[in-house]
């Protein structure tokens, strides 16, 4: 259902050092600039009227920090964190639990907020706006409504699809920020902050081969480094350069675009078995072996970022570039029905 999450003490362990590669404040939270100077705003604002900060709601792709910053404003306001996820508050009285046991300016995390069934945003509503929670006692014609005051709390919501928060609920939240995929300079800050904490001998050079394969990702970027460093473990001493960070990406499936086996087979049955389009989502994940929803929310944004796959309304389309990663000759243009000279007059 719900958990308490302490925030840990750095530690030596190598269980330690793995969980501590979250940012604990703001000053070592690295990119999203925007967002940080508006944080840093808010909370020094807040933390003046001795007040908990306003309700947040982080939206953006998996993987990018909405849960780190959860637990950042937790810190910086000196709060306790109570995490929880939308899936995972089936009834409004799961809700309801969880808001009676807070304590003052606590911080409610609630990962994949687009997904809180109706019943339990309906408890939220008053519970953000006036701080109160209404109850319904009985059943039947002896049913009747009360209402409890809650301790200040903040919300701190953080969904991937942010198109289906309704409206309602979005309009609670007093500061809303996206989170963008990140430049490769500051995922070699990630990745090199990430390997002294794990007392990994990591140089320029490898930094830069491992952020440029992350896909804009800090949980990627960190997820390679991991990979690289038990490469490099087993067969490089320990050491971490450009050519070993190469060799173990190589070992482990992840192309100079940071494209995975589950990209490639994507690519490859768009370009090689449909011809490059256009093919349907759901025919392009029967294909594949994957879930239309893992294809759409996972796979597709980066693929379209890099330019290797557009969405039209017909299907999937591969691109001319998508062709020439693979090495594969595009097929010749559809004719065109008005002529060679366009549509005519």
């Amino acid at each position: 259902m719900s958990e308490e999450v302490l925030l840990p003490e750095p530690e030596l362990g190598e269980r330690e050092a793995e969980s501590s590669l979250r940012p604990r404040t703001l000053e070592e939270f690295v990119g999203q600039s925007d967002l940080k100077e508006h944080l840093s705003i808010v909370l020094e604002a807040a933390a003046g009227r001795s007040e908990p900060v306003g309700h947040l709601l982080l939206c953006g792709p998996p993987g990018l920090g909405k849960t780190t910053l959860a637990h950042v404003v937790a810190h910086e306001m000196g709060a306790s964190i109570r995490q929880t996820s939308g899936p995972a508050l089936e009834r409004a009285g799961d809700l309801a639990a969880i808001l009676t046991n807070l304590e003052d300016s606590d911080v409610l995390f609630v990962d994949e907020t687009h997904r809180l069934p109706r019943v339990v945003e309906e408890v939220l509503y008053p519970a953000m706006e006036d701080g109160q929670l209404d109850l319904v006692i009985g059943k039947g014609p002896s049913a009747h409504t009360i209402r409890l005051d809650l301790p200040r709390f903040t919300l701190v919501g953080a969904t991937t699809r942010a198109g289906l928060i309704t409206g309602p609920l979005r309009s609670r939240f007093e500061l809303i920020e996206r989170l963008d995929l990140y430049p490769a300079s500051d995922l070699e800050r990630i990745v090199t902050r990430s390997a002294a904490i794990l007392q990994v001998e990591l140089d320029a050079g490898g930094a830069q081969e491992i952020a440029r394969r992350a896909r804009g990702t800090p949980r990627i970027a960190n997820r390679l480094l991991r990979r690289v460093r038990d490469y490099a473990q087993v067969r490089a001493q320990g050491i971490i350069d450009r050519a070993v960070a190469r060799r173990a990406l190589e070992v482990f499936r992840v192309d100079e675009r940071g494209l995975d086996k589950v990209d490639a087979a994507i690519l490859d049955a768009l370009v090689r078995r449909f011809r490059g389009g256009p093919v349907g989502l759901s025919t392009l994940a029967v294909a594949v072996g994957e879930e239309t929803d893992t294809l759409e929310d996972v796979y597709e944004p980066y693929l379209m970022q890099i330019g290797f796959l557009a969405r039209t309304p017909r299907g999937r389309v591969a691109t001319p570039d998508a062709f020439a990663h693979l090495g594969v000759e595009p097929p010749p243009p559809e004719p065109n029905l008005f002529g060679a000279g366009g549509r005519g007059g």
